[in-house]
């Protein structure tokens, strides 16, 4: 069964960019635009509709979007996550929206592949925070070595190498990577992928940081014809 896509609530105060913006999240698989509002007031009527998520102006007709981004914040955990679309660049407004935590600003106007990128963070972000909450699963080559040593290999993003984390990389995203791993047998970056539910890019990132930090082996599979396929698997214990 596929996943419930992420519930989208697109607030602007001018029609013609909610349009916009509403029609830039349905072109994002996994997203689907669940309402639109003009006001603050009306945003936060609709937040309580089961958004996952509201694309906030800043420059409301009623209420500040930073008034609206506090009273959210008061709905607990319950509440959405908030992604700024402003115009608005002085410091005090960042400022306070980067203070209540939020998901993203994206400075407008801006293109329809820069939203879609900061969607896609945001989605690899809130399945990070999911897992985060799961205990991790056993691979085979884990459990076989439980059942010879009684005890079991695990490797974390704290020993994947001494280094902090380049710009871009984050810790939950490289737990889901190495979980996605295995000693014994190689994975490709489609592989990984398409397991940690990312885009091949991101994959890719966090595969070459763990390569160079000595974490994860790197080896090739040839085929009878085109260019080896590049294989990755946890280094040995």
């Amino acid at each position: 069964m596929s996943e419930r896509p992420i519930r989208v609530l697109v607030v602007d105060d001018d029609q013609g960019a909610r349009a916009l913006h509403c029609r830039f999240v349905d072109g994002v698989p996994g997203f689907t635009v669940a309402g639109a509002a003009g006001t603050g007031r009306d945003a936060l009527a609709q937040s309580t509709a089961g958004i996952d998520l509201v694309l906030l102006d800043m420059r409301l007709p009623d209420i500040s979007g930073i008034e609206v981004l506090h009273r959210l914040r008061t709905f607990g955990d319950a509440g959405p996550d908030v992604l700024v679309i402003s115009s608005s660049q002085d410091q005090t407004t960042v400022r306070q929206a980067l203070a209540a935590r939020v998901a993203g600003y994206l400075v407008k106007p801006f293109t329809e592949a820069a939203l879609r990128e900061r969607l896609e963070r945001y989605r690899e972000e809130r399945q990070a925070r999911t897992d985060a909450g799961r205990e991790r699963p056993l691979a085979q080559s884990d459990i076989d070595r439980l059942l010879a040593t009684g005890g079991i290999r695990t490797v974390s993003a704290s020993s994947s190498g001494p280094r902090a984390l380049p710009k871009g990389l984050a810790v939950p995203t490289l737990e889901r990577v190495l979980t996605a791993l295995d000693p014994g047998t190689g994975r490709s970056v489609v592989e990984v992928a398409e397991a940690c539910k990312m885009s091949r890019a991101t994959a890719h990132r966090y595969l070459t940081h763990l390569a160079e930090t000595g974490a994860i082996v790197v080896s090739h599979r040839y085929g009878k014809r085109g260019r080896p396929e590049v294989l990755y698997r946890l280094a040995p214990g």
